[in-house]
């Protein structure tokens, strides 16, 4: 699930024409030494940190020109969800409303789950989001009526910012956004408290993480 930024998409695009034109020289008689640089130069065009770093892991793939039929293999992502949050929690910032607005969703649901469970959380809300059967901003789905019971009249209830909760619900927010972490909830669009039973039909749980269960 990428959600890539126009500054990703170029920057990937960029790196994918430098490697495709490497690719084609005779018998993939290719100089790797140039997709490095590239990688690095587009890295430090990027505006993000973490997209600096998904740009420039394009780069570092296992290559084997052996046989006309191998293909690089992308590494999987390694780092773990603590590792990415506390990389984030002493920079956390709000980048624009609909961060805010999915740090506060993670924040009054979550802020007492372990990470992978606020990272859930905002799973559904991206996921809703990109749906087609609600609005379609993260602000529009979490205001939605009666659908997140923290809201009221519309509006969000004071935030303390001052909190580790709330910074640690920043990251999760920047993490879930940019797609750097996988989820066990990924495709999920609902979710429940472990001690609700509500009377749904016709969902399929996906997991249970930390204090609730989420289905799509």
């Amino acid at each position: 699930m990428f959600r890539f930024t126009r500054a990703a998409a170029f920057a990937a695009a960029s790196l994918a024409v430098t490697l495709s034109a490497a690719f084609a020289t005779p018998s993939h008689a290719m100089d790797l030494a140039s997709a490095p640089v590239a990688a690095h130069h587009l890295a430090n065009l990027a505006a993000d940190q973490q997209l600096a770093d998904k740009v420039e892991a394009l780069a570092t793939v296992q290559t084997d020109f052996s046989s006309p039929a191998r293909v690089p293999v992308i590494q999987p992502k390694s780092r773990s969800l603590v590792d990415l949050v506390d990389a984030h929690d002493d920079v956390a910032r709000i980048r624009d409303t609909e961060q805010e607005c999915l740090a506060g969703a993670i924040y009054f649901e979550s802020k007492g789950e372990p990470l992978e469970g606020q990272l859930a959380v905002a799973e559904v809300v991206i996921n809703r989001a990109q749906s087609g059967k609600y609005p379609k901003t993260l602000c529009g789905v979490i205001k939605q009526r009666h659908q997140f019971s923290f809201i009221r009249a519309g509006q969000f209830p004071p935030i303390q910012r001052s909190t580790a909760a709330w910074r640690k619900a920043v990251a999760i927010a920047h993490i879930a956004l940019q797609d750097l972490a996988d989820s066990r909830a990924a495709k999920a669009m609902f979710f429940h408290a472990k001690y609700v039973s509500p009377r749904w039909r016709g969902l399929t749980r996906i997991a249970a993480v930390g204090n609730h269960i989420f289905y799509r």
